[in-house]
């Protein structure tokens, strides 16, 4: 019995330890839509890990080259106010997520278009770099086909 006490007491002793030291997932996450809503795509950039993965359905993109120009570059232009609903989130000390769904205005492409809705899951994963700092490592998102506004 004293054992299973000691051991009680080491695990809340070293959980509250760890807990004290972890990130906010939902500031990391606000900072990413914001910069993404702000179209700064040198932020956005900054935000990846050098070796993040983007995966959007059979799209898959990996290393920060990569992930910057076929996902950051080519789409910010063409979306607006995405918005997050978490559903799910986790952090420790090297590692944090949140997943659930996401919206966004779609801009026409051309002039004369509609304006679209869009919808789908996402799962944002970031780990904390040697230097301390959080780096976007995963995006997955899953959409459903775009709506035209009416």
């Amino acid at each position: 019995m004293r054992s299973l006490l000691i051991m009680l007491s080491m695990a809340f002793l070293f959980a509250s330890c760890s807990n004290s030291e972890q990130v906010n997932v939902e500031e990391l996450n606000r900072a990413f839509i914001d910069a993404w809503n702000d179209n700064d795509e040198r932020k956005l950039e900054e935000m990846l890990a050098d070796d993040v993965d983007f995966v959007q359905g059979e799209i898959h993109y990996r290393g920060k080259a990569e992930v910057a120009d076929k996902w950051v570059n080519e789409t910010i232009e063409t979306i607006d106010d995405l918005r997050l609903r978490t559903i799910s989130s986790g952090v420790d000390e090297g590692i944090a997520y949140e997943a659930g769904t996401f919206t966004v205005d779609v801009l026409p492409l051309a002039p004369g278009e509609p304006e679209g809705e869009g919808e789908g899951n996402f799962m944002l994963l970031w780990k904390k770099m040697e230097d301390g700092t959080w780096k976007l490592a995963y995006a997955q998102l899953e959409d459903l086909p775009v709506k035209a506004k009416l």
